[in-house]
């Protein structure tokens, strides 16, 4: 791995249910996504995740990406 470069990440929201597909926004490294960068449809589904977690996702966590 190259350590010059810092490591992405993502906040993962995996499905609850069979009919909700796992959903994955950028963010740091504490999960904090910067809700002013993400296109409209991507803050959308952000918020529909957040609103949803314990009926059709599971508490997000974060992970890194391999660069």
């Amino acid at each position: 791995m190259d350590s010059t470069r810092s490591p992405r990440y993502e906040l993962r929201f995996p499905s609850l249910t069979k009919s909700a597909v796992l959903m994955a926004f950028p963010c740091d490294a504490r999960g904090e996504v910067n809700i002013d960068q993400l296109a409209e449809d991507a803050k959308i589904a952000y918020l529909y995740a957040r609103a949803l977690i314990g009926r059709e996702y599971l508490l997000p966590r974060v992970e890194a990406l391999e660069a």
